[in-house]
């Protein structure tokens, strides 16, 4: 594999402006991912030969955006090389969790990343990071939803189209957050065509990454292409304290009925809300509401569709 040089940045034309938009405002830069060899379609189908089940979610999706027809599967013996051929050919959506514990290398480049922007934004102390890399069908679509840590979008091959909201109660309620942070639901909330009226829209290229506030809403539109990205995942302090507040709060609700709480990620109630959010965590409340994936297709090459329907199961 080859490295960025030492005398490169991964990312290719950060501006001082980016200083000060990090985390406040959706902002689109130039990256060098591709250089290091690692996110090629031969680097990364062996990857995908390394995976095991708990590694990846597989799903398979319809055409409408306003109708959910979100199906989960498995790869079964498929190789990495046949999975990707399977995406490219079919209505595929992979994602592959955390990357980096998986092979090292991803791991110096994700940490390269992070130290360029903790260099140049002021105060920015990030914890736990990840990777996870994202192979997708052409014209495929990722419905409206929102994370729950900060992240961005880096393409490397392919195009889409990806549609970023405002972060107000009137794209993201907060009682769909807390469902999101619970567990209780995916990462999808609900969603109304009028919304793309105020979206900002971009379209991203290889070598183009995307950057949003924290919970920032979107979703993205594959173009007629195979594409591959990656995401980056990352928490500071106050994404932990908010966390841990939204997610006492949203105990409180179920347990004590109580409305109009604060959301602030300082303060005194930060405390006691952390304390909820761990009690109903080991009480494993948690576990008893979080909404389960149920696998029924497997990947299948020599079909038409590239899957095949089998025995439903939780996985």
């Amino acid at each position: 594999m080859n490295a960025i040089s030492q005398t490169q940045d991964v990312i290719a034309n950060w501006q001082d402006q980016h200083s000060a938009l990090f985390d406040r405002q959706n902002i689109k830069l130039k990256h060098r991912l591709a250089e290091t060899g690692l996110f090629s379609e031969e680097a990364l189908g062996k990857l995908i030969d390394k995976l095991e089940p708990h590694q990846y979610t597989l799903n398979t999706m319809g055409h409408d955006k306003n109708v959910k027809e979100w199906r989960h599967g498995e790869i079964g013996s498929t190789s990495g090389t046949e999975v990707i051929n399977s995406i490219r050919n079919g209505r595929l959506w992979m994602n592959v969790f955390r990357i980096m514990d998986i092979d090292p290398q991803y791991d110096r480049v994700l940490n390269q990343i992070f130290s360029e922007f903790e260099a140049r934004v002021p105060h920015l102390k990030t914890t736990i990071r990840n990777m996870s890399l994202l192979v997708s069908s052409p014209k495929i679509q990722v419905y409206y939803h929102a994370d729950v840590q900060g992240q961005s979008l880096w393409q490397l091959q392919g195009e889409k189209r990806v549609y970023v909201y405002p972060v107000n109660q009137a794209f993201l309620t907060d009682e769909s957050l807390e469902k999101i942070l619970m567990q209780e639901t995916e990462e999808e909330v609900p969603y109304q065509p009028w919304f793309d009226e105020y979206a900002e829209v971009h379209d991203l290229e290889p070598g183009e990454m995307m950057h949003w506030p924290l919970y920032g809403p979107h979703r993205v539109e594959n173009h007629d292409c195979l594409n591959i990205s990656v995401t980056t995942e990352h928490w500071t302090r106050d994404i932990r304290h908010e966390f841990a507040v939204r997610y006492g709060n949203g105990v409180l609700r179920r347990t004590l009925g109580l409305k109009n709480l604060s959301t602030a990620p300082r303060g005194f109630h930060v405390y006691p809300k952390a304390a909820a959010a761990l009690a109903w965590k080991r009480l494993k409340m948690e576990k008893k509401r979080q909404v389960r994936r149920v696998v029924d297709f497997r990947l299948d090459p020599t079909t038409e569709l590239g899957f095949v329907d089998i025995v439903p199961y939780v996985k």
